[in-house]
């Protein structure tokens, strides 16, 4: 059986500090046969906290585009913006294309490595499915020289299940070293799509970026289903984040039922062992259920009771200031309202989870991305008055 250490976050006192910045020392949950915490916190940096953007609804995601500038997209109002130096602009595009019900709307950005020569990025979306009905997709932009418009390249990936709900439509982008474009998706509540390799849904999926084709060494290229061929793995619940370590390695996040958020190695051809048939039955039912056919991969990291809601998710880069949080996976929480720090070792094991109390009075936290200094970019996801936080480390 493949498996990696899991361990159980304790839960932690909530600690309310001044809004731009952080002088106590940290909350920290240790795992086993670690550094005392007052060691730890020590070596924790102090952070300043400044809202490069207010006045957002549901902002879904924030990446950098070079310039000081950031898009960011809002689930629900379907607005793409531009953020730079605390001014918001809208950027025109076919709004009434994206279909908005509950959890799902404009959700992911990636921005394609080559954006200053070719102003392309990548949204994934929900809209209207082929002969009727609504579905979450993956498409390409182009943005103008001036940055107030998006049309439409290409629809690279049709066909992920959505609820009528928008229930479990979470989607994530990442593009990887190799270039290819990851995809995380959810389950859409429907209790068989995670391990039924001819569902796009409960995956993690992995295609070409320009055309949209299955990436070619997918562990499934070669079947017969053309779904099935974008799949690199499956029995996922609903994949919230997902982040690339400096070492190579893919990671993935996603929410727990009623117990257990996961953090997760992405493995090729992996099962993760969500599946809470019949029905949608996920009260008693484990995120990684042993006693489904064949093996399943055990989560580097799970919440335990009570759940957090753990979304986006980065790993922190550069060592100028960050202090021991450099290298860790800094992984935001909508229900939890805080981010963990978590500390892994080269072989994925976890060692030490640290919550800064400077970024436990924000509200719920739903994406965070490096910015090109290091900082980190997280959005709120409190419905109104939300913001884009720009975190810096005070080391």
């Amino acid at each position: 059986m493949r498996t990696l250490v899991a361990a159980s976050l304790l839960a932690l006192t909530a600690g309310v500090l001044a809004p731009t910045a952080a002088a106590a020392p940290p909350e920290v949950a240790d795992a086993p046969g670690v550094r005392p915490r007052a060691q730890q916190a020590a070596a924790v940096p102090s952070l300043r906290i400044t809202r490069e953007a207010r006045g957002l609804a549901h902002p879904w995601d924030v990446q950098p585009i070079g310039n000081g500038a950031f898009l960011v997209t809002e689930r629900n109002t379907r607005r793409l913006l531009r953020i730079k130096d605390g001014h918001v602009r809208q950027i025109r595009f076919p709004r009434h294309s994206v279909w908005v019900s509950g959890e799902t709307g404009l959700m992911s950005l990636e921005i394609d490595p080559s954006f200053r020569r070719n102003g392309r990025f990548y949204t994934c979306q929900g809209g209207a499915a082929e002969g009727g009905g609504h579905e979450v997709r993956v498409v390409a932009w182009r943005l103008n020289d001036g940055q107030t418009r998006a049309r439409r390249a290409n629809v690279l990936l049709r066909g992920i299940q959505a609820a009528s709900t928008g229930r479990h439509g979470g989607c994530r982008l990442l593009i990887g070293r190799n270039g290819s474009l990851l995809v995380g998706t959810g389950d859409a509540a429907v209790s068989s799509n995670p391990r039924n390799l001819e569902s796009l849904n409960g995956k993690v999926l992995r295609l070409n970026r320009l055309t949209g084709a299955p990436w070619p060494t997918n562990p499934y290229a070669d079947a017969s289903n053309l779904k099935q061929r974008y799949v690199l793995n499956y029995g996922h619940r609903n994949v919230q984040g997902l982040a690339t370590r400096r070492d190579g390695t893919l990671w993935s996040v996603e929410h727990g039922s009623t117990v257990d958020d996961e953090v997760n190695r992405v493995l090729s051809g992996a099962d993760y062992g969500w599946e809470p048939g019949p029905g949608y039955n996920e009260t008693g039912v484990p995120m990684t259920n042993h006693a489904l056919d064949g093996d399943q991969q055990d989560a580097a990291w799970s919440s335990g009771s009570p759940t957090l809601a753990t979304s986006g998710a980065t790993w922190v880069r550069g060592s100028s200031g960050w202090g021991s949080l450099s290298g860790t996976l800094a992984v935001a929480c909508l229900k939890g309202s805080r981010v963990l720090f978590m500390s892994f070792d080269r072989d994925g094991v976890l060692k030490r989870v640290r919550t800064p109390a400077a970024l436990r009075q924000y509200g719920r936290l739903r994406s965070v991305s490096s910015a090109p200094n290091g900082d980190l970019m997280i959005t709120t996801g409190n419905g109104s008055g939300d913001a884009v936080l720009r975190v810096h480390p005070r080391g």
